[in-house]
């Protein structure tokens, strides 16, 4: 059986972008009739669409959809999560990694839920700023344990291919709740986040 790829969009909203993305070539000199743009509209359109998925999505309930009641206060981390997020100001891409961790008050989530949450918030228009604390808030506010602390790295293409152009640039943001302001606490999740444990 020959590939087949699925993927699923707004139909209606494919065909505006499509309209906007021919004007769009146009406007900057380009024929969107030639054999290499003629698909380019709706590639684009449905990038787009991928990309900014987030927006159809709730973080609140993936969290919930696997939320465990566990007698465990022991710090949970999950690090070097690939984030892809496009910079709100620019539409331009920025790419890194995040790295989360919590202190559990009676309940746990699956650990791909934590992934899953970066990519909710990493899968629209974005500053990394906001980015980083809306990890954060929706762990606390959903799972409700005794700390929470996001770490954030990433490189943003509007700084290394137009502007200052500075192409080995990276951004670190962070955002902790609760034990992590404890500067212990902190520096143990600092620790080992740098660390080369596996």
């Amino acid at each position: 059986m020959p590939y087949q790829k699925i993927d699923k969009y707004d139909e209606a909203v494919t065909l505006k972008l499509v309209e906007n993305y021919k004007e769009t070539l146009s406007l900057l000199g380009e024929d969107a009739e030639r054999e290499g743009l003629q698909k380019t509209p709706e590639r684009v359109a449905k990038a787009m669409q991928f990309l900014t998925q987030g927006y159809n999505a709730d973080a609140k309930a993936i969290l919930d959809s696997a939320k465990f009641h566990e007698e465990i206060s022991e710090m949970i981390i999950v690090k070097d999560i690939e984030l892809y997020s496009m910079c709100e100001h620019h539409m331009l891409p920025f790419y890194g990694k995040a790295h989360v961790a919590y202190i559990p008050n009676g309940y746990i989530t699956g650990l791909s839920k934590i992934a899953r949450v970066v990519d909710v918030y990493s899968r629209r228009l974005q500053v990394q700023e906001r980015l980083t604390h809306q990890i954060m808030e929706v762990i606390r506010d959903t799972l409700n344990p005794l700390g929470v602390a996001v770490v954030i790295e990433a490189s943003h293409l509007c700084m290394m291919m137009r502007g200052v152009q500075k192409q080995n640039s990276v951004t670190t943001t962070s955002a902790f709740c609760g034990e992590f302001h404890k500067n212990e606490t902190r520096s143990e999740f600092i620790r080992l986040i740098g660390s080369h444990l596996h």
